[in-house]
């Protein structure tokens, strides 16, 4: 998730958990450790591959957390000397700020190495977009009056429901995840449709439009499904990729950290020369957000690989132009 959300999330949880006794300071300390994991972007790479695939690596793992939260507890009861008798709220509270982290960022589309180092498998939910207010909102809000409250009660109740609405509202994209799954899935089944996996995941800023990429042996599915529209099944674009694209990645470094990453969510085109894998994973109509160059081709329309770099992404005012059609229930295009 995006950066305000997590310091909100950490705010909100260090609130809840030591508010009461140390006051701000505990949302001081939840912002500070909801920040943290995502201070790994920070560390050198090889290349821009690596800066993808490693990020949300060990600062995001469950064990590391585990393993770290001794020591921050010793640094938080130092720093503040009086508060040394609450040795089991600040364990509370830096392992579920920690945790609550990690766990949001697992229910995005990006993936999550929980258990790094015994698997790097970056664990993917695909359940909310990587910013939605309605998810972020309530957490300001709780946390904001929690902070200026003279009733420190007061205070204590916002915050809480501000945990409590945007908590229910995870569990509510959970159970739109659930119904778009099984709409794909019965429309796959009724017009037999070949597929080799499947994946749907939120639209921009929302839980009410899905996105849905079907792959199979030679290309994929781009399609959408919404919640309020009236339209009872998914609307496709199909996309082809011949084996003659795919044939020069067997051969190129990073390709198979690539294809592990993503899931097996890519596309393969060629542009200027340049041969560029793409994460279908976040995007949409062919502005994706993580695209890499990997090949050029020589004199001899050979590819030779290439120090890998990032493809700067240009967004279109009207795909969010057509993402708000589709929520105004307009007609699709």
């Amino acid at each position: 998730m995006d950066s305000i959300t997590q310091i909100a999330l950490g705010s909100a949880v260090g609130h809840a958990v030591l508010g009461r006794q140390i006051g701000r300071r505990a949302a001081l300390w939840g912002a500070v450790l909801g920040t943290l994991p995502d201070l790994d972007v920070l560390l050198p790479a090889a290349n821009d591959v690596a800066a993808f695939t490693e990020h949300r690596g060990f600062s995001h793992s469950l064990l590391v957390i585990a393993a770290i939260t001794p020591l921050l507890v010793w640094l938080a009861r130092r720093l503040h000397p009086d508060t040394a008798h609450l040795r089991g709220r600040w364990y509370a509270l830096i392992f579920l700020v920690l945790t609550t982290h990690v766990l949001l960022d697992a229910f995005t589309v990006y993936g999550t190495q929980l258990f790094w180092p015994l698997s790097d498998y970056p664990v993917s939910g695909s359940v909310i977009f990587i910013i939605d207010p309605l998810y972020t909102l309530p957490l300001l809000i709780g946390v904001g009056i929690a902070l200026f409250a003279r009733d420190a009660d007061r205070g204590m109740r916002a915050n809480t429901v501000g945990l409590v609405l945007s908590s229910l509202y995870l569990a509510w994209a959970c159970g739109a995840k659930w119904h778009t799954d099984t709409v794909v899935r019965e429309y796959l089944a009724r017009e037999n449709m070949p597929h080799e996996r499947v994946l749907t995941t939120p639209g921009a800023f929302n839980t009410l439009i899905w996105r849905i990429v079907v792959m199979d042996d030679d290309g994929y599915y781009e399609g959408f499904y919404s919640l309020i529209d009236g339209h009872p099944a998914p609307t496709f674009t199909r996309h082809v990729q011949t084996p003659e694209q795919l044939e020069p990645l067997h051969a190129l470094p990073h390709v198979d950290r690539l294809r592990r990453f993503t899931h097996g969510f890519y596309s393969v085109r060629e542009q200027d020369n340049t041969l560029i894998l793409s994460d279908l994973r976040m995007g949409m109509r062919e502005s994706y957000v993580f695209r890499f160059a990997l090949a050029t081709q020589d004199q001899n329309t050979v590819w030779q690989a290439i120090p890998p770099y990032q493809l700067e992404t240009r967004y279109s005012s009207g795909q969010l132009g057509w993402l708000w059609r589709r929520l105004r229930n307009a007609e699709l295009e």
